[in-house]
């Protein structure tokens, strides 16, 4: 678990290996041995600028989160990865059914295409997928006439958060405080070796093997399949 599993996630871990195991003893041991999950932070404010006169969609999602929902639904969010060399820009676009990272894009700045290339890259590992629920909060990238026509030329439906309520895109906001907990937790030595990590992250850890609570202790990919 890369050091990061808490006593619940470790239990599942243990049980899904076979072991006979219940939270007093994993408990008990994990006390005994020093062992300590990584605990999540709090939200942190919203990267993305807001400040503009873009036109802006509804909150159609209206924080519906549960993977049940049947309507198939993307979220996305931008943060910012720190490097020796400068930062890192992030987006990201995750499913509400599977929390799985379908796509994502990392820039040295915070250009209007970043959300568009983490978009493409999602849809292009999800092809022939229309009628998808795209929500965002209301950033100068996601209101741009650019993306919004390249959402509706794949027939998906924009929905935004509230102003400043980062809780109506609190399924992104989770992801990143995972992500920052788990592996960018310090400042990379220099901006290629963040992108190895972060990719190293997505791919070889959170989608395929880190059990989320929210599907039932599997990872993402296991509950997709």
């Amino acid at each position: 678990s890369r050091n990061t599993y808490g006593r619940p996630r470790l239990v599942e871990a243990l049980r899904r290996q076979a072991h006979a195991v219940g939270h007093k003893r994993i408990g008990r041991l994990m006390h005994e041995e020093h062992i300590q999950g990584k605990c999540k932070g709090g939200f942190k404010p919203c990267t993305t600028d807001s400040h503009h006169y873009l036109p802006v969609a509804d909150n159609v999602l209206a924080r519906q989160f549960s993977v049940g929902s049947a309507t198939p639904t993307w979220v996305s969010d931008i943060t910012y990865i720190a490097t020796k060399e400068g930062w890192l820009y992030l987006a990201v676009v995750l499913s509400i059914q599977t929390r799985q990272v379908l796509g994502y894009s990392l820039a040295d700045r915070m250009p209007d295409d970043l959300v568009e290339r983490a978009f493409i890259n999602a849809w292009n590992a999800c092809l022939g997928l229309y009628g998808v629920v795209f929500h965002s909060d209301q950033g100068r990238q996601y209101a741009s006439s650019k993306f919004r026509f390249a959402l509706a030329k794949k027939g998906f439906t924009q929905s935004m958060s509230r102003k400043g309520n980062c809780w109506d895109n609190a399924v992104a906001e989770s992801f990143f405080a995972t992500l920052k907990r788990e592996e960018a937790c310090r400042v990379y030595p220099s901006k290629q070796q963040a992108h190895l990590a972060i990719a190293n992250y997505i791919h070889g850890f959170y989608n395929s093997s880190r059990l989320h609570s929210a599907l039932g202790y599997r990872s993402p990919n296991e509950y997709a399949k």
